[in-house]
């Protein structure tokens, strides 16, 4: 949550000729209403067998970035689609760098809580060691969106 997954996305796609494909938005599209909306009328397990659904979908396809939400990784299954179909990236920030970005948006069901950064500590440090799981690991603390990309693209040696 806030590492910059679609603005990155969208550089790296450019940069590689690939289709972007955002995930989060894909599923506000198909299910007709907002991410927040189904955590609230759904409950998250909706929404994540939801994610995971189109997660399968698109990564059937090839030459494609698939910008993911930040809780993809709970999900054993989506770490096996995501390794037999392609390369995960994690774009590393410190909890406080994701917070400031995010701390002012309400479309982040999972932050809407009584202490939003407390929650977000909880979060990160729930998942991080998931996160460390990725293929590419790339510590965007200062860097510019397009200077991630020119970084993953080196990673990836393509």
């Amino acid at each position: 949550m806030g590492a910059g997954k679609t603005t990155i996305g969208k550089f790296l796609s450019q940069k590689l000729n690939y289709n972007f494909v955002d995930l989060d938005l894909h599923i506000e599209k198909e299910q007709g209403i907002s991410i927040s909306e189904m955590f609230e009328k759904h409950g998250e397990k909706y929404f994540r067998d939801a994610e995971t659904e189109s997660l399968r979908k698109f990564s059937e396809k090839s030459n494609q970035i698939i910008s993911t939400g930040g809780g993809i990784v709970i999900k054993d299954e989506n770490w096996q689609i995501m390794r037999n179909r392609g390369v995960s990236v994690y774009l590393k920030s410190s909890i406080k760098t994701l917070f400031n970005r995010v701390k002012h948006k309400s479309t982040r069901p999972l932050l809407n809580v009584e202490n939003p950064f407390e929650k977000a500590k909880e979060l990160f440090s729930s998942r991080e060691s998931l996160y460390e799981k990725s293929d590419i690991i790339i510590d965007r603390e200062g860097l510019e969106p397009g200077d991630v990309a020119d970084a993953i693209v080196r990673e990836l040696d393509i």
